[in-house]
């Protein structure tokens, strides 16, 4: 029997063609021929570079036929949100006017990290326009469809990141998070993602949203493909100030199959124990119950918290575009430039008074981490919403659908943490992601309490085709 790449983690695809039970090509070849098959079912592509593809497949299969090392993600195939610079291509960033941008004269740092591990780009993703966006219903590029069910959102704003993985278009994918665009999308496509420590991964050649926010980080449907990633990303670099005063001791030494040693976990109550759809808070203690934890945690101000990483975003991005904003108005989404309108006229108190918040949550967030390693809180407050939905129920409150998807995820974005999301499936329904949280740098925690979730059958990420649900 052929191997099958569409099913297999990245792990399974290394260590097959390192035994050479397959080639790297032949599974570029097979994942290339499904990617052009299911597009037009999900959309998840905006760029396939199939030629730079092949021959970096050449590469891994050359050394490898001389006895040598390619690296530890030796032909694992991945794909990156299109606000990651591609050499020789247009870095869109999911708008119409940056279309008219040279191409790119380099990759971006993270692209070239996965490279320089074995890893083999097959392209760029679909994305909420600039990212500022929680459904990747692009107006430009068409949405894209969830692979539990089509006629759903995939979430955002790297939508395309998460149903590539969920589909089997690739092992691997990159994805962004500032307010929780990595955990979106996992939650909605039922697949692994990792928000990074801020400037643990480079951002070094990616179109920003939010500086003070934004983070790069990886999709997978295996835990070990999720530390084999962030290996491969984390560490200095000089494109990007933020990583600068991150010490190469913080580059992870990971062991996920090492049980959690006296790891203290708490779930957080109040404000993340109630509110929309019961499934979430069903799947949250779910996890609760399988790691033991029987406390709950209730962080201070938590809507204040949301309500500061909403004026810090707001601001910063309405800044960034003020030029794009006054040439080029109409080639916006109107959702969009409606937002960053109202972010570039944010009065500069509110922003400062947002900044001192942020300093004082540091500080009760670093409190509660002296007594709790791991808090776990539902990553958002319904699962996947119809394509076009413009509501949610929230604490029998209707709310506008698209800026509150992120309920659960903006306060825990503010000040810069590490966060798993770790899917839950549930037989018959859609699934739902739970928010494995962490002090900065502690992303080695995260990975073994996931990977132990990951052993009991509680977490896992199959592709879609064997779990899909058709409403």
């Amino acid at each position: 029997m052929s191997f099958d790449p569409v099913h297999a983690t990245g792990s399974q695809i290394a260590a097959a063609i390192r035994a050479r039970h397959t080639t790297a090509r032949a599974v570029v070849e097979i994942l290339l021929e499904r990617i052009g098959q299911t597009h037009d079912i999900y959309n998840a592509f905006t760029l396939i570079t199939a030629e730079r593809a092949l021959a970096e497949a050449e590469r891994v299969d050359g050394v490898i036929e001389n006895g040598g090392n390619p690296g530890p993600l030796a032909g694992v195939p991945f794909a990156v949100k299109n606000l990651c610079d591609l050499r020789g291509e247009i870095t869109v960033a999911g708008s119409k006017i940056n279309r008219g941008n040279p191409p790119a004269l380099s990759d971006a740092t993270a692209v070239g990290r996965l490279n320089a591990a074995g890893a083999i780009c097959l392209g760029a993703l679909n994305m909420g326009e600039y990212a500022y966006d929680f459904v990747t219903e692009n107006v430009h590029d068409g949405a894209t469809c969830n692979p539990r069910d089509t006629t759903r959102s995939a979430g955002g704003s790297s939508g395309g990141s998460g149903a590539a993985i969920a589909a089997g278009l690739v092992a691997l994918a990159l994805g962004s998070d500032t307010n929780g665009s990595i955990r979106v999308p996992s939650s909605f496509c039922g697949v692994w993602g990792l928000r990074p420590t801020y400037g643990a991964v480079s951002r070094g050649g990616t179109f920003p949203f939010v500086d003070s926010l934004d983070t790069i980080g990886p999709f997978a449907r295996s835990v070990a493909d999720l530390a084999a990633a962030f290996g491969a990303l984390a560490g200095p670099d000089s494109r990007d100030d933020a990583t600068i005063e991150q010490s190469l001791a913080h580059r992870p030494s990971i062991a996920i199959d090492a049980p959690p040693q006296d790891l203290r976990v708490a779930r957080l109550g109040g404000y993340f124990a109630t509110g929309g759809d019961a499934v979430v808070h069903a799947a949250a203690d779910r996890v609760a119950e399988a790691l033991g934890a029987s406390d709950d945690v209730i962080l201070p101000e938590p809507e204040l918290a949301r309500t500061s990483a909403y004026l810090i975003t707001a601001a910063e991005s309405g800044l960034r575009h003020l030029d794009r904003l006054r040439d080029h108005a109409t080639d916006f989404d109107p959702l969009v430039r409606e937002r960053l309108f109202s972010g570039a006229v944010t009065p500069g108190a509110w922003y400062l008074q947002a900044q001192r918040f942020r300093s004082w949550w540091r500080v009760q967030l670093s409190r509660v981490f002296a007594h709790t390693d791991v808090l776990i809180a539902p990553a958002t407050p319904l699962r996947a919403p119809v394509l076009g939905q413009e509501t949610l129920t929230f604490n029998g409150r209707i709310l506008p659908l698209r800026p509150n998807i992120g309920l659960f995820t903006q306060p825990v974005s503010l000040i810069g943490l590490p966060i798993v999301a770790a899917p839950v499936q549930i037989h018959g329904e859609l699934p739902c992601a739970v928010q494995l949280i962490a002090a900065p740098h502690r992303e080695a925690q995260l990975f073994q309490v996931a990977r132990t979730l990951e052993r009991q059958g509680i977490c896992s990420a199959p592709v879609a085709d064997d779990l899909a649900v058709t409403s």
